[in-house]
């Protein structure tokens, strides 16, 4: 035997759906054996979906995936699969459960394996509910000895990690095994341009140990949790030899070399987006799976003629189809005529429904029956808020009516420094753009209408200064410092943890920085009731950052 066909199943599971995904694993075991494969191996935990959360903690919920495996495994007959499962733990000292992978072969679970590292960063909180494995994984697979590694067993190489997080290097201890072919079942979210450090740090641990590396992914979108798929496989020089398509489901098949032997057939090797396009078709499609996995057919937003709105209504309508979509403009008194056209313009482009519900009347009518108890002080926020309040009022009114999901339209910058307003523009279901800074919206929005080959963003959306138009000629920069001064700021202080004192040293403003910090600290109230948001860099607002709200540092 010159090289083993395995089959890499990238599917997108709906957490805690048992039957459905059930019948996905299934499908693709058939498709995988139609094809020849003799091995077919799926993502981590693809039976209840990653991640599952507390779910966990439901015995029933254990008990179905243990019933499902094992109907699963009664499938594989003329082939093998591994499928990742939750195991109970029949240790009496420990966690309860184990992240696990089972072995299927001839119609019944042979063996299961664990994994061993357990992350508890950023979103992961494995310790909560796993007891990590302490065995070498080596599977032997018609006379191949394949070293399985589930997920983050593979991210611990302190050749290329800066800090190393285990004592453990799992993928040592399976070449050290006599593992002639590594095999990695993984859910690991996206962030922007993570798949190029993955390439690499993947690569280079085939390379210096002298072995094939399969990698299966996931794909889709769980909450606010995007997975890009991308599964690979390298040869033993580290280099790619198949890829499966980023963003969508897929079934790779791959020729992978044994010792001393070559692949039997050239491999599939899909090309992965670039720049502005993993960020959209992330966007979109943890967009889509959010609608589509919690029950909705179709969503709402506002249209105020701003980029942001503007942006959010594109990636809905590429998720979802126009039909599905329906934008609504609210002038107040203070809005521009342009704002309204530009509303309209881009529905028009998008070809979504377009409603205008202008606010003024019931503007007059809400400051006419508050002014007696608000003092005679001049008008300020408090005001203005009233205005992203009856909007908000109003975009909910039609989500109840209707079964409308309503999306919010807010960025990453104002989110940080609360330039929105709690019950009005915060009002939703999703907040798809609320991790896209906004100097990334720009580039973004330009990305749209170059993709579609014509102006699905009306040109003046992208050109006019950003502004809330909650008070006569209002602007964002009335408030704000520019946005690329404002995002250099957030990138530094809320993703790489810097001191003002740091960030000063960088060359910005002492006092503007201050300010800054003071903001972000401050409006941590507001982001805790946020809807939740499509995470999409590294340091999301949101399960990743869980900062205190009452304290003083």
């Amino acid at each position: 035997m010159t090289s083993v066909r395995i089959a890499l199943a990238q599917i997108n599971p709906v957490v805690g759906d048992i039957v459905g995904n059930s019948e996905k694993i299934i499908g693709c075991i058939d498709r995988a054996r139609e094809a020849g494969a003799s091995l077919v191996a799926f993502p981590e935990q693809p039976i209840v979906g990653y991640p599952p959360r507390d779910l966990l903690l439901k015995p029933r919920f254990i008990e179905s995936n243990v019933r499902a495996v094992h109907r699963i495994a009664e499938h594989c007959k003329g082939i093998a699969a591994i499928v990742g499962f939750v195991e109970p733990n029949a240790e009496p000292v420990g966690r309860h459960l184990r992240n696990a992978a089972a072995y299927c072969a001839d119609g019944a679970v042979r063996e299961t394996r664990v994994k061993s590292l357990l992350p508890t960063y950023d979103v992961f909180d494995e310790l909560r509910y796993f007891e990590p494995g302490r065995q070498v994984n080596i599977l032997e697979h018609e006379g191949v000895r394949i070293g399985l590694s589930i997920c983050e067993d593979l991210w611990n190489d302190s050749r290329l990690v800066p800090r190393p997080l285990y004592g453990r290097n799992p993928i040592e201890e399976l070449t050290a095994a006599g593992a002639e072919i590594l095999l990695n079942v993984s859910a690991s979210p996206f962030t922007l341009d993570k798949n190029n450090y993955r390439q690499h740090l993947f690569g280079a641990q085939a390379r210096h140990h002298g072995r094939p590396l399969l990698v299966v992914n996931q794909v889709g979108g769980n909450d606010e949790l995007v997975f890009d798929g991308a599964s690979v496989a390298f040869d033993a020089r580290g280099e790619v030899i198949a890829r499966a398509a980023a963003f969508e489901e897929d079934l790779l098949i791959v020729d992978v070399p044994v010792p001393g032997g070559a692949p039997s057939r050239a491999n599939r090797i899909e090309p992965y987006p670039e720049g502005m396009e993993q960020l959209l078709r992330a966007l979109v499609l943890g967009t889509r799976d959010y609608v589509r996995k919690c029950g909705f057919k179709s969503v709402v937003l506002g249209l105020s003629g701003g980029i942001d709105s503007a942006v959010t209504a594109a990636i809905a309508v590429e998720a979802l189809g126009p039909g599905a979509v329906h934008g609504v403009a609210m002038p107040s008194r203070y809005s521009s005529e342009h704002s309204v056209a530009d509303a309209r313009a881009l529905a028009a482009n998008l070809g979504i429904a377009f409603h205008l519900i202008p606010i003024g009347p019931v503007h007059d009518v809400f400051e006419a029956h508050l002014r007696p108890h608000l003092g005679d002080g001049p008008p300020d926020t408090t005001e203005e808020n009233l205005q992203a309040r009856i909007r908000g009022a109003t975009l909910m009114a039609l989500s109840n009516k209707f079964g409308w999901l309503l999306l919010t339209t807010g960025n990453k910058s104002e989110l940080a420094v609360g330039y929105c307003t709690l019950y009005g523009d915060m009002c939703g279901g999703l907040a798809v753009i609320s991790d896209v800074p906004k100097t990334m919206i720009y580039p973004l929005a330009e990305h749209i209408n170059l993709r579609a080959g014509r102006e699905i963003i009306p040109r003046s959306t992208i050109t006019k200064p950003p502004s809330a138009e909650l008070r006569p000629n209002q602007t964002d920069q009335d408030t704000l410092p520019p946005y690329d001064v404002l995002d250099g700021i957030i990138e530094r202080y809320v993703s790489q943890e810097m001191s003002l004192d740091e960030i000063v040293a960088a060359g910005c403003d002492p006092e503007l920085a201050a300010r800054v910090i003071r903001l972000i600290d401050l409006n941590e109230y507001k982001r805790k009731q946020a809807a939740p948001g499509l995470k999409v860099t590294t340091r999301a607002f949101g399960v990743g950052r869980r900062m205190p709200i009452a304290a003083r540092f």
